[in-house]
């Protein structure tokens, strides 16, 4: 173990550390400026696992060194073990490590003996000291087909005036991407998934490239680099923050303002392209040294895009577009322009390493979406139209046919699970059309009147018609130091571009069919916020949306749990479905609302309630009852892979079945203190919670180990104070060796047992230091006085719990 003290005459991991590998490490050079060696170096943060609604962090990866050749160019990693095992044991971390972190090389040693695994050249061999820094950069530098003088690029220090230092993924795109660029690639694709940091590799690329004067001509100047996206909070956000050390440097292509005398440029296509005035022409084709493409599968690729035209034009420069999308039909145009990416991180690799909040996906089914609705006979909507005689699904809400009960259902069960949580966390609500997003917006603002008298913005509505108060209220409801806007409801408006570290439910009122788009929304509530007590996120799925894309096997983020929850008009949870009837996804583009500037925007689906629209557009129907049904828990397979329709009581009995094989085993291993910690660990790993079972099962009195057995095996249940019952009559002998205060001690922890379960047992010291223990003295007192010291006291604590499950 790290840390220890010499024992046994053998040296512990720290100590040969200390005393045989830092010393060689010395010698061969590293550790002297400006080479580094980092010790200890933790390079993920442990994944966030979700039980009960509580939170705890999983195991970090740490790696014992990494070989610095300058500040921030990792090239090595090295493994260390205890002198008396062999080297050979570190082998497969070493690899393990150098893989995620994108290493050539890496290091397994017991102190005398080192093996290397150099990718390079797909050895593994024992070697009888470490390269120097110099040998091992020019070894990586020979099969990188660098030109010559690429090093003073590559090792460019990054900016860290924020204080903020590139997460290992995010290094390793920054140098994948800039290899890339050295070696003449003019098309470049980093795939990196929401909430990862796009905008800081986009940052330090430039700041790289900018600082060390790298240009497509080889000249002694700056580079000219446009950073291009398709909506204005895509660039301007970036422009005004992360890209602030570039000062003066910076410039926003707008109301055809073409100043030509700046190096880092900012536009977005609609302000490069408008028709008739196509300013992006007033620039040479061979002005831009560099363009990067922000959130670049939307479009920007597509032959027949008419954004297409500004890339076209820009030809000679090199083009870098960033995506969260992993390659599918809707971004195989991105692929086909850029080449596969040169580096990915998924959303799944996100959330494993900790760097993602997970999430927990409640899928709520109103009557209307499991089984359709039809109006009837003679039924005129709201401005006297006759609504046609059809059976209207999921897909058809709020396109075809709009029912304001359906909506207010959904807003009274949103308003209700913040009610039982917190009202004060921020939400996204993601509608049909801007029309619905106000609909939405009223019937959570007459639900919530007694906050709104005080908070009038605690919901407000922000999409394309609300121009610059809209953007007010985004930007207040992205400041984690105002209360409000709590809740903003939108259509496509917030889909990207949201960096709102805030929001704690995203809800889904709409079907969203397209997997980069569910994505993207997914995104708005990965990104995490410990100090603000956003540790995970809900998705409150009211159509179908999340557990269709995450019953598909390729995507690439599991969720920690997924609740499905019907509800009838007013918003309670009733009943339980067993059968669900999914609607299709529809396949037709949606209607485009961002990416143009307040000016441009059209009038979308956007038309006061209550008025007619010129055209029929869609029928509404304000009547009706719409109710809710069922609560089902989706969970992964044992592979990983699929998810399955459970029941969190289902999903706890087959659980405790693949860990314990038959119930005498979970029993033998529960009565020990010692090994029922080994039980609780795995329990808590896989997600469950004794406070959570307990209520679904509505069994709140049970004993924890009857509560398993029974899901798992249907065994007869015994209440807590049945087993304190029985433990008194089979602890009689027990009991008869101690004097009167011993015996009252014992009987009171059985009371306690009673009270509040087994669980109290594994904090025992704390429990002797309160009511009514703290009458006979503190915990070594009373284990002194009357079981004839602490290990007489533990002996029979423990003979008491084997008694309990006798």
């Amino acid at each position: 173990m790290k840390g220890e003290i010499v024992r046994d005459g053998l040296i512990t991991e720290a100590d040969t550390c200390r005393v045989l590998v830092t010393p060689r490490l010395m010698e061969a050079g590293w550790g002297s400026a400006p080479h580094a060696i980092g010790e200890q170096r933790s390079f993920t943060n442990g994944r966030i696992i979700v039980a009960g609604g509580k939170v705890r962090r999983g195991k970090l990866k740490r790696a014992d060194y990494l070989l610095y050749y300058r500040r921030d160019y990792p090239l090595a990693v090295v493994e260390a073990k205890e002198s008396n095992v062999p080297a050979e044991a570190g082998v497969q971390q070493a690899r393990e490590y150098a893989e995620i972190l994108g290493l050539k090389f890496a290091y397994a040693t017991n102190g005398p003996r080192i093996i290397e695994i150099d990718y390079t050249a797909g050895t593994e061999r024992e070697v009888d000291r470490y390269p120097t820094p110099d040998e091992l950069f020019a070894r990586l530098t020979a099969v990188q087909l660098l030109p010559p003088d690429a090093a003073a690029h590559l090792l460019e220090p990054f900016n860290l005036v924020s204080g903020k230092v590139p997460r290992y993924y995010q290094q390793i795109a920054i140098h994948r991407v800039i290899e890339a660029i050295l070696r003449g690639q003019t098309r470049i694709l980093a795939t990196l998934a929401t909430g990862t940091g796009k905008t800081c590799v986009a940052f330090q690329i430039c700041w790289k490239l900018w600082s060390s004067r790298w240009n497509r001509a080889g000249e002694y100047r700056r580079p000219k680099i446009l950073f291009l996206a398709d909506r204005n909070i895509l660039v301007d956000d970036p422009m005004a923050k992360m890209f602030a050390p570039f000062g003066d440097a910076r410039h926003k292509i707008a109301g055809g303002d073409t100043s030509q005398g700046r190096d880092m440029y900012f536009g977005i296509y609609q302000a490069l392209s408008t028709a008739g005035a196509e300013v992006f022409r007033q620039y040479r084709p061979d002005f831009f040294d560099l363009i990067i493409i922000d959130e670049c599968h939307r479009g920007s690729s597509r032959d027949e895009s008419a954004w297409r035209a500004v890339l076209d034009y820009f030809e000679p420069a090199v083009q870098f577009g960033m995506t969260a999308t992993p390659l599918r039909e809707e971004s195989r145009d991105s692929y086909a322009y850029f080449g596969n990416p040169v580096y990915t991180y998924s959303l799944r690799q996100g959330i494993e390493d900790g760097f993602l909040a997970p999430y927990r996906v409640h899928r709520v089914i109103t009557t209307v979406d499991a089984a359709g609705w039809r109006p009837s006979k003679n039924e005129l909507d709201r401005y006297g139209r006759p609504v046609p005689d059809e059976e209207y699904q999921t897909k058809d809400f709020e396109r075809v046919v709009a029912l304001r009960s359906r909506t207010r259902a959904m807003a009274r069960h949103l308003t209700d699970l913040l009610k039982g949580t917190d009202r004060f966390a921020k939400t996204l609500v993601f509608c049909v059309d801007q029309e619905h997003a106000a609909e939405m917006r009223q019937e959570l603002l007459n639900l919530n009147s007694d906050l709104v008298r005080q908070y009038p913005d605690y919901v407000c509505r922000v999409t394309a018609d609300e121009g610059a108060i809209g953007l007010t209220h985004l930007s207040n409801f992205q400041d984690v130091d105002k209360p409000t806007p709590v809740i903003l409801t939108t259509s496509q408006l917030l889909t990207t571009g949201v960096d709102a570290e805030m929001v704690k439910n995203v809800a889904l009122a709409r079907v969203v069919g397209s997997r980069s788009e569910f994505k993207q929304i997914v995104g708005r509530g990965t990104r995490l916020k410990v100090d603000y007590g956003k540790e995970y996120f809900n998705i409150i799925d009211f159509t179908g949306t999340a557990t269709r894309h995450f019953a598909d096997p390729d995507f690439d983020g599991e969720p920690a749990r997924i609740e499905e929850v019907t509800v009838d008009e007013a918003g309670d949870p009733v009943g339980e479905s067993e059968t669900l009837h999914e609607a299709e996804v529809p396949v037709d583009d949606l209607p485009v609302e961002y990416g143009l500037t307040e000016e441009q925007f059209g009038p979308d689906a956007g038309l006061p309630i209550n008025q007619p629209p010129p055209e029929p557009r869609k029928f509404y129907v304000d009547g009706g009852e719409v109710e809710v049904i069922g609560h089902l828990i989706y969970d992964l397979d044992s592979d990983g892979k699929k998810l399955q329709v459970v029941k969190y009581t289902e999903y706890s009995g087959r659980s405790v079945r693949t860990l314990y094989p038959t119930r005498e085993a979970l029993q033998t291993a529960w009565a020990n203190p010692d090994t029922r910690a080994e039980v609780l660990r795995e329990l808590t790993r896989r997600g469950i919670s004794f406070e959570e079972l307990a209520a679904n099962s509505e069994l709140p009195d049970a004993d924890p180990l009857d509560l398993l057995c029974h899901l798992a095996w249907n065994a007869p249940l015994l209440t807590r104070r049945q087993r304190a019952d029985g433990a008194r009559r089979q602890a009689r002998e027990l009991f008869a060796q101690y004097g009167d205060t011993a015996r009252e001690i014992l009987t009171l922890l059985l009371d306690r047992y009673i009270e509040r379960g087994i669980l109290q047992f594994n904090v025992l010291s704390e429990l002797l230091k309160v009511k009514p223990f703290d009458r006979y003295g503190n915990p070594t007192e009373i284990a002194t006085r009357h079981f004839g010291g602490v290990r007489g006291m533990k002996d029979a604590v423990v003979r008491l719990q084997h008694a309990l499950y006798q």
